[in-house]
């Protein structure tokens, strides 16, 4: 599954939906046009990662667009997810492309130009680009700003997914500097999620 829309990417964060079911939440997300879903879990054990995994699989599969797994190679191939996603903390890009073999997705978080390059090198399908703007969900992150950016997008041959504090008052800046945005609060920490990501999705393809 290669040929994929990058351009409304949500990632989970259980932390913002609260009380709600994170499936409920998600599938309301992809009915608004999420495209593709990671689903990151950094709290629980990897018996929940596993099983939630698989309730994601299903639900992605029912939909027909990739899931990604954060960070954890085990559980990607355990439940046959579609790819993998790492930062620059994480195992390295190249061991992972190695233990997920070329078919799979992979994906790289960068905040620079070398890092792009180097991610590009170790076999990236694409790079989450970020944070663009400064955001909530990751306080000890800083923004590089679109400038940053823009000199990615004008310097690699790669899928660019621009993230970090994107909301529908901002996406707009994002339209041709990237091929999608990845959005966590913007859709799931909203009340009605499914209108929510229409909304997103509507201003980045225009």
């Amino acid at each position: 599954m290669k040929n994929v829309d990058y351009s409304l990417y949500l990632v989970t964060d259980r932390n913002i939906i609260g009380e709600r079911d994170i499936l409920t939440c998600v599938e309301e997300a992809i009915k608004g046009g999420v495209t593709i879903v990671q689903l990151r879990e950094k709290e629980i054990s990897s018996l929940k990662f596993y099983n939630i995994a698989i309730k994601f699989k299903e639900l992605t599969n029912k939909y027909n667009i990739p899931l990604i797994i954060n960070d954890r190679v085990d559980i990607a191939l355990a439940v046959d997810a579609d790819g993998v996603h790492v930062g620059q903390e994480d195992i390295p890009a190249k061991k992972v492309r190695e233990l997920i073999g070329k078919d799979k997705i992979l994906g790289v978080s960068v905040s620079n130009i070398h890092e792009a390059y180097k991610a590009i090198e170790d076999g990236a399908d694409y790079i989450g680009v970020g944070a663009i703007f400064p955001t909530d969900t990751k306080k000890d992150i800083i923004s590089i700003g679109i400038d940053t950016l823009k000199e990615i997008n004008n310097n690699v041959n790669c899928k660019i997914i621009a993230i970090g504090g994107i909301n529908e008052n901002n996406v707009s800046k994002l339209v041709g500097l990237c091929d999608g945005v990845a959005v966590i609060s913007a859709i799931l920490g909203k009340e009605n999620i499914e209108d929510a990501a229409r909304k997103i999705k509507n201003i980045f393809n225009k």
